[in-house]
């Protein structure tokens, strides 16, 4: 052997080309192999995790309104402050940033939703985030001075069990002269900028504001929960809560809200705005324009909505008409509208209780009629109370979702201002909204799916305030509208959704004046100026989202046709309200995608059945339920 047998051989020359190839070729296997899949999936289930603590630091009192978190049930985040929103706008960057990576070919239906229900969720919020919603902090509706002294009463969403829930209440209080503060800051910057408040909004907040700044300690709502302590806190314990108690409120929260009402009355009202509508603020009419494409789901402008507003008052008109006719009343409907209101034997109540008593026997007529309607009902039991009477006044009835933790039902929350004023025909269509089949189904059975913890707790108003519409019209399914008035009552409650559709777009794109809204409600639903009074304040104050509730019902009426149409005696009423309430909230844009997947899915099931079972399929046409 030679030296030169040994050298090493000499290096070849390499196509370039064929290492890119070949590079393209390992690509293609290695991220379209079942592992790089699953690796997707596994990074968009823990985007979706992070994403829903997430939202739970930056909106603590949803973690506990709506989730029932007690991991912060002591937090206040200051969700109006600059910091607070660039935080979150950053955060929901970074977040749509990282779902961009994600290959959507490599996920399956079930994940290709997710990706999508989040990029619209994030994108959505971003864009929330462009306008100047934070330097209108005070309205008379979901204030959180307000809010947190409902909650103190015991009824609400905030636990007052233990020891460490008292702790926990406190210290949440302990935070609310930083959000005062901070609203008096952002108000400043509203003057400054013309953005502020209708003055008929600023007047009814200083009724509210009032209350809490001008009440003593052993007065004010917040020290509630140390008036009811359980009787088996150890002394001690009682002691040290009363004393931290006493001295939170007199050194910090009620000088605060003293300070906050004070700021509002005399240094705010005077530059309370005469106009009622969002488009009369600096950059308004886009303002507004996406409030409506947020509250709807949908590209619909205000004059499409406007204009279909008119055409369901005037739907729903002919259908009162004929009950009126029956009923041999003549004269306006307006004028007929009102005798209902007022007709001594539709007016039965004597107190809070025989309300509440009539609300809790509809339910129990309701319940077993439901397994007719559904094939899934939720675990979650629901329970009706009075709405605290602090509230009472500005809130409206709702419904509040169970607590993950089996520690809370749902509760519908019933606003009985005066028993002896309140009418019996609206009962029925009311409690289906607020309770089952509406809010209740929708929320506790969206909790108890198999889907990421976002989208078990998110919330659409189309979808959710569309969904709990919808259940109104079900009371002639469940027997409950063969009373006539009982009828009138969910025509009623329908023509109140139909009339926002042309009020709250009348105030916020068509320049209405309040005067002229409160008019439209009055003609138009045969209600009292006080009553035509409140609902104007109420779209003042939350432009957009009483458009919601009309268009989401439509367009669940309008998918149930297409059904019924596309699949004929084949159509299941309960597979298509189970297969609506099969995924949670969507936006309306993609719950029309997912009835139309359903369709093709229920025709191909009955076709291969019809192939494989001719018999059968037969009787499954004739008994399709």
């Amino acid at each position: 052997m030679t030296f030169r047998e040994l050298d090493p051989p000499q290096p070849r020359r390499v196509d370039l080309r064929l290492l890119v190839l070949a590079a393209a070729v390992f690509a293609i296997v290695v991220l379209t192999s079942p592992v790089a899949a699953a690796s997707d999936a596994a990074r968009l289930a823990q985007l979706a995790d992070d994403y829903f603590e997430q939202r739970l630091r930056f909106h603590s009192l949803s973690a506990t309104e709506e989730v029932g978190d007690p991991r912060f049930e002591a937090e206040l985040a200051i969700d109006i402050a600059p910091e607070h929103r660039a935080e979150q706008a950053a955060s929901h960057r970074r977040f749509l940033h990282q779902l961009a990576a994600l290959r959507v070919d490599a996920l399956g239906p079930a994940d290709r939703l997710t990706l999508e229900v989040m990029k619209y969720d994030l994108s959505i919020r971003l864009e929330a985030l462009s306008h100047p919603r934070h330097l209108l902090p005070v309205q008379p509706l979901e204030m959180v001075p307000v809010k947190l002294a409902g909650w103190a009463g015991g009824q609400s969403v905030q636990p007052f069990r233990t020891v460490r829930n008292y702790e926990n209440y406190l210290k949440r209080i302990e935070r609310l002269p930083l959000w005062n503060a901070q609203a008096i800051s952002n108000m400043r910057e509203g003057v400054r900028r013309g953005i502020v408040q209708s003055r008929p909004l600023v007047e009814r907040t200083l009724e509210q504001l009032k209350n809490l700044a001008e009440s003593t300690v052993a007065e004010s709502p917040y020290y509630s929960p140390i008036k009811r302590m359980p009787a088996d806190f150890p002394a001690a314990d009682r002691a040290r809560l009363t004393a931290a108690w006493r001295e939170a409120l007199t050194e910090r929260i009620l000088p605060s809200q003293r300070r906050l009402y004070a700021y509002v009355r005399d240094q705010y009202l005077p530059h309370a705005r005469k106009s009622a509508g969002l488009g009369a603020l600096p950059g308004g009419a886009a303002w507004y324009r996406f409030n409506v494409r947020e509250s709807t789901t949908t590209d619909l402008d205000a004059e499409q909505i406007h204009r279909n507003g008119l055409l369901e008052v005037a739907r729903i008109h002919g259908e009162m008409a004929a009950i009126q006719a029956k009923a041999g009343f003549s004269g306006p409907l307006a004028d007929f509208l009102r005798a209902v209101e007022t007709r001594a034997d539709l007016l039965p109540f004597k107190s809070e209780k025989e309300v509440l008593d009539r609300f809790r026997a509809i339910d129990v007529r309701i319940q077993p009629a439901l397994s007719r309607l559904f094939g899934r009902m939720p675990r979650a039991p629901l329970e009706i109370r009075p709405v605290d009477r602090l509230i009472r006044d500005s809130a409206s009835s709702h419904y509040i979702l169970p607590a993950l933790d089996g520690s809370r039902p749902g509760v519908f929350y019933a606003v009985i201002q005066d028993p002896l004023t309140y009418p019996s025909p609206g009962m029925a269509a009311l409690l289906l909204h607020e309770g089952q089949p509406g809010h209740h189904f929708h929320l506790a059975l969206q909790q108890e799916l198999d889907i990421p913890r976002f989208r078990r707790f998110l919330w659409y108003d189309a979808f959710g305030e569309g969904w709990a519409l919808y259940a109104e019209s079900l009371g002639r399914e469940l027997g409950l509208y063969d009373d006539p008035y009982n009828y009138m009552g969910r025509l009623q409650m329908e023509l109140l959704r139909a009339v926002r559709l042309v009020v709250d777009t009348g105030l916020h794109a068509r320049g209405w004046t309040r005067e002229q809204a409160i008019r439209y409600i009055m003609e138009n639903q045969g209600v009292a100026e006080d009553h035509a009074r409140r609902a104007t304040e109420r779209y003042m104050a939350w432009p957009g989202q009483a458009l919601s509730y009309k268009t989401g019902e439509m367009r669940l009426l309008e998918l149930r046709a297409r059904a019924r149409r596309e699949l004929g005696d084949k159509f299941d009423l309960r597979a298509f309200h189970d297969e609506l309430l099969g995924n949670g909230s969507l936006p309306l844009s993609m719950l029309d995608k997912r009835i139309d997947s359903w369709i093709v899915r229920q025709k191909r099931m009955f076709s291969q059945l019809a192939r494989q079972h001719p018999a059968m399929s037969q009787v499954a046409m004739r008994h399709p339920g």
